[in-house]
Parts: C-alpha cells; sequence; structure tokens
C-alpha cells in the first residue's frame, strides 16, 4: 500500500499553528481552522506572518515533517528539519561521485535531456491541441529546433557542456510560450527570475519554489543530501540536489499547471501588480488558486514510465530521488530520469 504524502500550505496572515496530540492545529484570530494528523503530511508551508509553537516544531522534525518558512512572495527564509535520514555510506558516495567531474557528468546529461525532452512534449502537445495553424507551425518549429541541442545533451562529456544544450534548449521553449498562453491577456518576455518582471514568470516562479520545497524534502527523505548535486553547483544555503531532481519534472508538473490555470481562466493579469521596484506579484487571491491547482495536480495518477507501476504526480519526485540513490548504490547503471510519454 501506498500513502500519498501531502503538504500543508498556510497562506493566511496571522495564522498560528500548535501540537494537538498528534496533529497540526490552525488557528486563525482564536478560531481553530483545521486540525490535519502528522502522519498524513511530509511538510508544512508558511507564507507570510504565520507562526508556530515549539512545540509542533519538535514534533515535526521528530515526525519528520519539514516546516519551511516562506516570505509573502514564496521566497524561502527558512526551515525546521530533524536529524539527518538515511545513512552516512549513501552520503558518502554521492560526495565522491559529486566530485568526480565524469560520473557528475553521467548522471547530468540525464537530468539536462530528459528536461530539453518533457519541454518538447509540452510545444508538441500544445501543437497537437490548436486549431490555429500558425500557432501550431510555431510550436512545432520550435521542437524540431530542441531536436539538435536534446541529442547532443545525451552525449555530454562535461556538466559545463550539458547546461550549454540545457540554456540553447531553454532559449527556443520560452521564446514560443505567447503561443502556449492562447490570447488570454497575459504575455510573457522571455524567462526573469530575480525578479520576475511579468505575470507569467511571477507565476513560473512560484511553482517553481513549491516543487524545489517537495524536491528538497524527497531528497533527505531518500537519505541524500539536498544541498550536493551534479547539475548545480555547490553554494552556500544553496539545495543543489533539489534544484537537480526538479529539472525533469518543471515542465510536466509547474509548466503545465500554469499554463492551464492561465488558458481557463483561472487566473488573470489583474492578479498581479508591479511594486516599486519592477517586481510582479500575485495576489493573496492568486496565490490561493496557484496553490490549490498545484496540489490538485499532485493528485493525478499515473504509470512511472521506468518502473511501470501506477502513482500519483506528487510522488514522482519522490521515486526519482529512490532511483537515485539506487544509482548511486550501483543497483542502477545510469539514472533513469522521468520521461513524459
Amino acid at each position: 500500500m501506498k500513502r500519498h504524502l501531502n503538504t500543508l500550505f498556510v497562506v493566511t496572515d496571522g495564522s498560528y499553528l500548535s501540537k494537538e496530540g498528534q496533529a497540526v492545529r490552525v488557528k486563525v484570530e482564536k478560531e481553530t481552522k483545521l486540525r490535519v494528523p502528522l502522519i498524513n503530511l511530509d511538510g508544512i508551508v508558511c507564507f507570510g506572518r504565520v507562526g508556530a509553537s515549539p512545540a509542533l516544531l519538535g514534533a515535526c522534525a521528530e515526525a519528520g515533517v519539514t516546516v519551511s518558512l516562506m516570505s509573502r512572495h514564496g521566497r524561502l527564509l527558512a526551515r525546521v528539519v530533524g536529524f539527518t535520514p538515511g545513512n552516512v555510506l549513501l552520503r558518502r558516495t554521492q560526495y565522491r561521485t559529486a566530485d568526480d567531474p565524469d560520473q557528475s557528468a553521467f548522471i547530468a546529461r540525464n537530468i539536462v535531456a530528459a528536461k530539453i525532452a518533457n519541454c518538447r512534449s509540452v510545444l508538441l502537445r500544445s501543437a497537437r491541441d490548436s486549431s490555429n495553424s500558425q500557432v501550431k507551425d510555431s510550436l512545432q518549429a520550435a521542437a524540431r529546433s530542441m531536436e539538435n541541442p536534446l541529442r547532443e545533451a545525451r552525449h555530454a562529456k562535461s556538466v559545463d557542456t550539458a547546461r550549454g544544450y540545457e540554456g540553447e534548449a531553454a532559449a527556443t521553449y520560452f521564446r514560443v510560450w505567447n503561443d502556449l498562453l492562447g490570447g488570454k491577456g497575459f504575455v510573457m518576455n522571455g524567462r526573469s527570475r530575480r525578479p520576475p518582471l511579468d505575470p507569467v514568470n511571477a507565476l513560473l516562479s512560484f511553482l517553481y519554489s513549491l516543487l524545489s520545497h517537495d524536491a528538497r524534502s524527497a531528497a533527505e527523505a531518500a537519505g541524500l543530501d539536498s544541498q550536493v548535486g551534479f547539475l548545480h553547483q555547490d553554494r552556500p544555503g544553496r539545495p543543489s540536489l533539489a534544484l537537480d531532481l526538479m529539472e525533469e519534472l518543471r515542465p510536466f508538473l509547474a509548466d503545465r499547471v500554469a499554463l492551464s490555470l492561465i488558458n481557463r481562466g483561472q487566473v488573470t493579469p489583474n492578479g498581479f501588480r508591479t511594486s516599486e521596484s519592477g517586481a510582479v506579484l500575485m495576489d493573496d487571491d492568486t496565490r490561493k488558486t496557484v496553490l490549490s491547482a498545484y496540489q490538485k495536480r499532485k493528485q493525478d495518477k499515473l504509470t512511472h514510465p521506468f518502473l511501470g507501476e501506477k502513482t500519483t504526480v506528487g510522488l514522482l519526485v519522490h521515486l526519482q530521488a529512490r532511483l537515485l540513490a539506487r544509482h548511486l548504490r550501483s543497483d542502477l547503471d545510469e539514472y533513469p530520469p522521468f520521461l513524459w510519454r
């Protein structure tokens, strides 16, 4: 039996979280709004001005429930975690592999190739569903342009080379995103992150931060060090392995959620505002809509292409973390990334 662990998102300013038996209780203005057993959670993500009792934080650490404190705009401020799980031998192997340029490239190129392949799938599926011949041609042409970086990435001899093909494919991919937006009043002017300069980028950045949180939890739950990656270089405070794990899932999970929200009219340009610094931010109602759609998407079911087993979208990143651990333990000859079929 598989249990689909889930994440509790708290977005209401002034919320206070406390321990009630083996459950977390959420109060707003002294009124209990929600109780969730800790056994049903793998993470709690708090946005903005949210408080928590020391007793709850201790119980979460003991139960393996990660508590992440985010700014109102989705930037990670701090995390509360328990002792590092897993065994030290696996982590030692991870460190040795990360220090070996050839072995790092062996893993990184699979991750990059899967990301490019999944981006192509986003374009080709949208082209197939489009009734506009001009849009269809544009998306298909972009997908064809990504064939070369995809082919070359699969044989990249170094991490830097793999990154180069990733950048080439990403430029092509985001160049045609306006064709994916269906004329809903959204316009994307290339990919911008710090800060996002338009509503589409704000939406993507927020979804990527949610996926990053899940990937970090998955890495650590598999006994890996989420800070030591293969595609992403070490940097203080940077969850490099989590960033590695999320790359192949961005198109399938985050990008598809963003496009669905826009094309179904669940979010509108009016749900975003531009700050004095130029950063584009989403309002509270839009943020709640995005969180709900992301959580709902994680409940969708599919058959894992490598394992051939039924699972949920939310468990994919956990399965990939375990497959990576199996490769590091030499149980698998190479890391099998997630390929959207």
